[in-house]
């Protein structure tokens, strides 16, 4: 009599286990799928984690501008010397000379996207894209410049003056011919000076005949 009770009690705990598994199963076939089905959905329905790091960027806005400064402080922080940065000097249309990013070199076979270079860079001018399809034949490919667009111009160039009329520019040479002579008139004169020389006095004036003072024989 116990061998039947123990069997009845060993079937049911089967059916209840088995009904448990139909469950898990049951609710698995509705559950909206996780698994990407790539390639093959690559162009329809593939999606990658924002927050997933595959290769290093230069944000760029909408005029093409990208916030770069050349500081340097990302190739510093960067542990293991992925980031090489090249510098150049440029003049500004009002003649002033400022420091500018010339090339931007990133190794990304030697990233650890660690992104110490986007947290400590001082314009925000860095990101890391989520484009995972970074698969080349060779290590060199993997060397990439990150400032591939061409930059826009800063400010316009200044608009070419207009040539001057014959007039204004016999006036200017006499302007220029009449201060160098007053500039070597004055060099003369602080010559002279130096040298203690003084302006010849003037001859005295005759004094009139009715003022001269009588002789003795004519009083």
């Amino acid at each position: 009599m116990a061998n039947i009770s123990e069997y009845f009690k060993s079937v049911g705990q089967g059916v209840k286990s088995l009904l448990t598994g139909m469950g898990v199963t049951g609710k698995e076939l509705v559950t909206p799928k996780i698994t990407e089905q790539y390639p093959e959905n690559r162009k329809t329905t593939l999606q990658i984690a924002d927050r997933f790091r595959a290769e290093l960027t230069l944000k760029y806005d909408a005029e093409g501008h990208h916030k770069c400064i050349a500081c340097g402080i990302c190739q510093m922080n960067c542990p293991n010397g992925t980031i090489k940065i090249d510098t150049k000097m440029v003049e500004l249309p009002d003649g002033k000379k400022k420091r500018k990013l010339d090339k931007y070199m990133y190794d990304l076979g030697s990233c650890t996207f660690c992104m110490l270079c986007v947290t400590t860079c001082p314009q925000d001018a860095l990101e890391f894209s989520n484009d995972f399809e970074q698969a080349v034949f060779t290590r060199g490919k993997l060397v990439k410049q990150l400032n591939y667009r061409p930059e826009p111009a800063d400010a316009p160039a200044p608009a070419p003056k207009p040539a001057m009329s014959p007039e204004e520019l016999a006036k200017i040479k006499a302007e220029a011919l009449k201060k160098a002579e007053a500039i070597k008139a004055a060099k003369a004169a602080a010559a002279a000076k130096a040298a203690g020389e003084t302006p010849a006095e003037a001859p005295k004036a005759d004094k009139p005949a009715g003022d001269q003072p009588k002789n003795d024989a004519q009083s």
